[in-house]
């Protein structure tokens, strides 16, 4: 059997863009090479999508000629600087056995892409379009999660239009009232905690909604817990799998972004100092959270663990979580006994499963019945 060509598809238009490259270095390094043909697909912050063919830096490849799908709608679907860069772009494209998608935020990981991949028959790794969309959106994740009967923290929407008519100072002076201070805004479709700030006054309320309409039309305003951030990583199609719990320990006020990625004295605890029946818990809600959002795939599933009562909320899912050499997905999955390598295979075969199956659906209308008309037009006397 011969190996298996993967497109590894990086980059983006949102304000995750470096933050995927960093995930999609890794991923590069860690894929078995006598396993696996590698293509790289780079979406520079314009739009334009390159493709390589070999294994060069990955900031290099978003310098590449060869350009396809066009960052201005209208243009013709093929704009290369040569013929050759062309054709080794589209036969590329056209011979992948399944994409390996690691674009983080907006237009990545909220079913974009993966509506792309479902219209061109395309195998690829993570959940499918409804369920990515939904993890994307934190609004329409808390309705459902709370529907499932799980513990989520006390929250408010304002859509655009809610925004434009009461402006920051009407939408901060109602979640003030409701929910009162401290509390969180983020913007509702964002990742890497990016737009999220915390306010302890109206003012600071003001000034975090206004912060997270730079990100997003919708925004959330959530109750702040004093809570400890516990995370747990999910993995499987039909019959998901939990790991062990971790912890993110930041000196900082939460774990925004530069406690992320820049902040050196952010501590991971693997696994986290919990009960025994705590982390059961923890782990029993994460697949109920991971099934409640029909995630397939991949999931991280961050919680609020109260630091008095040690109640724990759902905070937020995650169906591209971070593949970065600090990330705490493939290292919750390394504590558990997948080394980051056999974790990459694992979602590939994932994501050929799931293809398969949904192959093998009816896409043709039922036959007539027997004596009588076909479904669904009516006998005419």
């Amino acid at each position: 059997m011969g190996k298996l060509r993967v497109g590894l598809l990086f980059g983006g238009r949102s304000v995750e863009h470096d933050v995927s490259i960093v995930s999609a270095t890794s991923i590069l390094n860690a894929l078995d090479r006598s396993r696996y043909d590698v293509s790289l697909i780079g979406v520079d912050p314009d739009g334009r999508w390159h493709l390589a063919a070999d294994a060069r830096e990955l900031a290099a490849v978003l310098r590449e000629p060869g350009v396809f799908l066009p960052a201005v709608p209208g243009e013709t679907m093929l704009r290369p600087s040569d013929a050759a860069s062309a054709k080794n772009a589209l036969g590329a494209a056209a011979c992948l056995d399944v994409v390996f998608p690691i674009i983080h935020g907006r237009g990545g990981e909220d079913g974009s892409l993966q509506g792309l991949f479902e219209l061109a028959d395309v195998p690829y790794v993570g959940s499918g379009v409804l369920s990515s969309a939904l993890q994307m959106d934190k609004d329409f994740a808390k309705r459902l999660l709370a529907g499932a009967g799980l513990p989520v923290t006390p929250w408010v929407t304002f859509s655009g239009s809610t925004l434009a008519r009461i402006g920051p100072r009407g939408a901060a002076e109602r979640a003030e009232a409701e929910l009162g201070l401290p509390a969180f805004a983020k913007p509702a479709n964002s990742g890497s905690s990016i737009g999220i700030s915390r306010a302890e006054t109206l003012a600071d309320l003001v000034a975090a909604i206004s912060m997270a309409q730079r990100y997003d039309r919708k925004v959330l305003v959530e109750t702040a817990i004093d809570a400890r951030e516990i995370e747990v990583a999910v993995l499987g199609n039909d019959e998901p799998e939990a790991s062990v719990c971790g912890e993110i320990r930041s000196h900082r006020k939460f774990y925004d972004y530069e406690a992320k990625y820049h902040d050196d004295s952010t501590e991971l605890f693997i696994p986290a100092d919990l009960e025994p029946a705590e982390s059961e818990q923890l782990r029993a809600m994460a697949i109920a959270a991971f099934r409640a959002l029909d995630g397939e795939g991949m999931a991280r599933v961050d919680f609020l663990f109260d630091r008095k009562t040690r109640r724990a909320w759902v905070n937020e899912l995650n169906s591209l979580p971070g593949f970065t050499s600090v990330s705490m997905y493939p290292k919750l999955w390394e504590a558990s006994g997948l080394p980051y390598a056999k974790l990459l295979d694992r979602l590939i075969e994932l994501a050929l499963e799931r293809h398969d199956r949904r192959s093998k659906l009816e896409t043709h209308a039922p036959p007539p019945l027997s004596g009588g008309s076909a479904v669904g037009k009516p006998n005419k006397a």
